[in-house]
């Protein structure tokens, strides 16, 4: 058990590059298992998640080493098993892309029922919805979703809602089934575009993504290549709004500036200075930030991943700031903790209202899930006082290095385990 130590009150300043894409990385490795050939996959962050997925794809047989810090080389091994360890999928939702995959790949697969954060219902049915339109059956059973195909068919599937999960992981299978399948309301983000481009570069053919309209046409064998992942827009957006919140003045480096138009119009409108480039993007806050609404979308709306982070932000702003989570039931469990800190926040369902404050002071909170836990290492930069960020294995799971890269910028923050961790009173 460790637990995140924050000296507040000092604005971040400097460049930070920002590393591979969490959501895009879990998904590609899965698809790794689609080919027999060596790929090789470039610019995978440091983090928690990506290593569960390489401790999957070596459990089910594949070859992986690693050569540089972001490079990985994956073959397959003599055998492929299409059982993924059910101690090591628990750990992580992204686990069930390999359901697409090795759907694909062996015509059966079982994987446990996929874990990680806890903000409400995030149920397969859709997946599931995809997998039968592709000709297969499927199984609940021992907290297991088994899948079982005589031969995989192309098919058409209409999704009942805009799930990137879900077209990720039907457009894996769809990838070796026979015929084109075609995939209507798939989504439309950044990710989903990352994975078809990847599973084009193995010699499959995707075709549409990044529209609501995806046309796969299977091919029975994939090659090698070489891909690196896109930039993380989620994590770049978590340290814009730490730049914003800390009073200080950041660019980051490796970004696709497009990815993050919803959370460079939030900030501009809130009052912050914003600079963009080809590949650059600075923020340089505004001492008196207004208030400003948030609405959770599908791309290209505000993501929801960021909401946390934009609350942590936006709490400090003048007036009142309205936010509405449109996508999942229980993602306002950092508002409590904030309100730890001095914040002035109410929830009502899926609707919180942040009534502005003039700053956070230091105090113990808990993150109880990723995203939660950037935004209480956000408040603790921008508060007055010593913060304690505990749930530190949640912030882990999609954040490399997250303590060394704010001490980069100026931030005075460490890491401590359980037996340095003096009384507090």
């Amino acid at each position: 058990m460790e637990r995140i130590i924050i000296e507040g009150g000092i604005p971040l300043k400097g460049t930070l590059r920002v590393n591979g894409a969490k959501n895009s990385a879990v998904a590609l490795l899965a698809a790794a298992a689609l080919t027999d050939e060596e790929v090789v996959l470039d610019n995978l962050p440091e983090i928690v998640d990506v290593f569960v997925m390489i401790d999957i794809l070596k459990a089910i047989g594949m070859k992986v080493t690693r050569r540089g810090k972001f490079e990985w080389h994956i073959a397959a091994g003599d055998h492929l098993n299409y059982q993924t360890p059910s101690d090591i999928a628990v750990k992580l939702r992204a686990s069930y892309y390999f359901l697409g995959s090795l759907l694909a790949k062996k015509g059966k697969v079982n994987v446990a029922l996929p874990g990680g954060c806890q903000i409400g219902a995030r149920p397969i049915d859709q997946h599931l919805k995809g997998f039968t339109a592709l000709n297969a059956t499927h199984l609940l059973e021992d907290d297991q979703v088994k899948l079982n195909t005589e031969h995989l068919k192309g098919g058409h599937v209409f999704f009942d809602m805009s799930t990137v999960g879900a077209t990720i992981n039907v457009m894996l299978a769809a990838s070796m089934a026979e015929g084109t399948t075609i995939m209507e309301n798939a989504a439309l983000e950044p990710e989903v575009i990352d994975v078809a481009n990847f599973i084009n570069a193995m010699g499959g053919s995707v075709r549409g993504a990044g529209t609501e309209t995806i046309r796969v046409t299977g091919v029975k064998r994939f090659g090698s290549c070489v891909y690196s992942c896109i930039p993380d827009r989620i994590e770049a957006g978590t340290f814009m709004f730490a730049a914003a919140a800390s009073g200080g003045d950041v660019t980051l480096s490796n970004v696709i500036p497009e990815h993050l138009d919803a959370v460079v119009a939030k900030l501009r409108e809130s009052g912050q200075e914003i600079d963009v480039t080809l590949d650059t993007i600075r923020v340089k806050a505004n001492p008196n930030p207004q208030a400003v609404n948030i609405k959770t979308l599908p791309h290209p709306g505000f993501p929801t991943d960021l909401q946390a982070p934009a609350m942590a932000f936006l709490a400090l702003a003048q007036g009142e700031s309205q936010f509405h989570e449109t996508i999942y039931e229980s993602r306002f469990g950092h508002a409590e903790e904030l309100n730890r800190m001095g914040a002035n926040i109410t929830v009502n369902g899926q609707r919180a209202v942040a009534q502005g404050v003039e700053g956070y002071v230091g105090a113990e909170v808990t993150a109880t899930n990723l995203r939660a836990g950037a935004s209480l290492v956000i408040a603790g930069l921008a508060a007055q006082g010593t913060t304690y960020v505990a749930g530190v294995e949640h912030i882990d799971r999609g954040y490399d290095r997250i303590v060394d890269r704010l001490q980069s910028l100026g931030a005075k923050i460490r890491r401590e385990s359980r037996p340095n961790w003096p009384k507090i009173v």
